[in-house]
């Protein structure tokens, strides 16, 4: 089974949008990257993307998309998620990052193409601090 564990929003201005959430709704800050500042609730986590250029964006989308880009669910296995997604109609999108000292998720699309990642537990804890503020 999945958890949710995130939903991801590109834009044009990264701390612009962080402080919109944050003076609006209370949310913390977890991490920040170039490419992204990470939020969170204590419950679920909003990543706030901006991507450097369309190869980096991952898909037809590109870097000039800003919108609801994917959600991301904790799975608790990789390859379990990975055939019963496709076994429900789901098509397999892309490895995400290939660095080795990133989390590695794997990007689906749903039957309607809406993007989505899957993450087991074990990587969401190191990529997310498990979901909230610890």
């Amino acid at each position: 089974m999945g958890k949710l564990r995130h939903i991801a929003v590109t834009v044009p201005d990264l701390e612009k949008a962080a402080q919109f959430y944050e003076k609006s709704f209370g949310m913390k800050r977890l991490r920040e990257s170039e490419t992204g500042i990470h939020l969170t609730d204590g419950v679920m986590n909003l990543a706030i993307l901006k991507f450097r250029d369309d190869k980096h964006a991952g898909d037809e989308r590109g870097a000039g998309f800003h919108g609801l880009h994917h959600i991301g669910f904790v799975v608790d296995s990789m390859t379990d998620a990975g055939e019963t997604i496709e076994g429900n109609g789901g098509k397999y999108h892309m490895p995400i990052p290939s660095r080795p000292d990133s989390v590695l998720e794997m990007k689906f699309r749903d039957p309607n193409g809406v993007v989505f990642d899957v993450v087991t537990d074990e990587y969401a804890k190191k990529g997310w601090g498990a979901g909230g503020l610890d």
